[in-house]
């Protein structure tokens, strides 16, 4: 009942009170305001991005009551917010419910955000279903910041290029942005064209095996399962300072697929490589079923089998806008000095 769920709402955001004031202060205005699986309302979330409030149903389709007393609880606690909500209860996650005429156009619209004073471009709707800045990955790019300075940075499953900007403007020497999709890849430009970057970072149109196969120094399959392997951008091989790896659950490549539930060594060995002696990895894996113990010795086993040392472990937890129950959260990031 919508009764029900506004004193859930209304907790959540007198609860992140002293976060919001801390994180305002520093210069970022977007941030998880409700995290519904935690706070009481499976399924529900809703994401602050300056100037709009994004809701997102997962798994449950809200209902125009609910929405209605979403809607109203939060133009009454943060007037001047407008609110855009993509129902994702479908299996596939894909956006459920069309906009049209001006809801659709204002739905469209490109906003400049702030995280840590670093600039993002981000929209309500666009041609993917996900938000173009994840923000429990606020945590891992903050630490990028803290270790970029004066390093070479490859940023492998780029995305929008987050990472590789927030590298950038922390005073990197040099970064790489390795996606396939070149429409991410668009974004990641926007955004490090939003920032007074003291460098230009490089944008690498590839599957990712095949680049960061390259930069390690393994050599290239001409043949994999009887088919011929598609030409990739040629890379020198290059050792770099701090190597940022944050795949997708689940993709197909050339090379076979992206699973991070059996099969990560097959994408962590290759950024190991590729990781310079006395260096920094940082891995993420956000399938929540994947146990965060089991997953550390699995990089630990990886590493001796790449005779490779991690002299170094350190777990990356999300910030306090995205709360856990029993510390798990579902996305692990773990930093790898090695």
């Amino acid at each position: 009942m919508p009764a029900k769920l506004v004193p859930k709402l209304a907790a959540a955001l007198d609860a992140r009170a002293d976060l919001i004031a801390r994180l305002h202060a520093e210069e970022t205005d977007c941030y998880r305001l409700f995290h519904g699986s935690v706070e009481g309302e499976a399924g529900l979330t809703v994401d602050r991005y300056g100037p709009f409030l994004l809701v997102q149903s997962f798994h449950v389709f809200l209902s125009t009551e609910k929405l209605a007393a979403v809607t109203a609880f939060y133009a009454e606690r943060l007037p001047g917010l407008q609110l855009f909500y993509n129902d994702r209860s479908r299996t596939n996650s894909r956006i459920g419910n069309p906009l049209e005429g001006e809801a659709l156009l204002a739905a469209q619209v490109p906003y400049e955000v702030s995280e840590i004073g670093v600039s993002y471009v981000a929209q309500a709707r666009h041609a993917g279903q996900d938000p173009w800045l994840f923000l429990d990955l606020r945590a891992g790019r903050r630490r990028v910041m803290q270790e970029a300075a004066g390093k070479s940075v490859l940023n492998l499953f780029a995305y929008t290029c987050g990472v590789g900007v927030a590298a950038a403007k922390a005073g990197a020497a040099h970064v790489v942005n390795v996606d396939f999709a070149e429409s991410s890849l668009a974004v990641g430009k926007q955004n490090a064209k939003l920032n007074d970057l003291p460098i230009r970072p490089r944008f690498v149109q590839s599957d990712v095996f095949a680049a960061v196969r390259q930069y390690a120094g393994i050599g290239q399959p001409a043949m994999v399962r009887g088919k011929r392997m598609p030409s990739f951008p040629k890379l020198e091989p290059h050792a770099f300072d701090l190597v940022f790896l944050d795949p997708p659950k689940y993709a197909k490549s050339p090379f076979g697929v992206v699973d991070l539930v059996n099969d990560y060594a097959a994408l962590f060995k290759p950024a190991l490589l590729a990781t310079a002696e006395g260096g920094t990895l940082i891995c993420c894996n956000n399938v929540a079923q994947v146990d965060r113990d089991e997953w550390a010795d699995q990089l630990q086993r990886s590493a001796r089998k790449a005779g490779r040392e991690i002299r170094e472990f350190e777990w990356i937890e999300p910030e306090a806008d995205f709360p856990s129950l029993d510390g798990r959260h579902p996305l692990k990031m773990a930093l790898l000095r090695v």
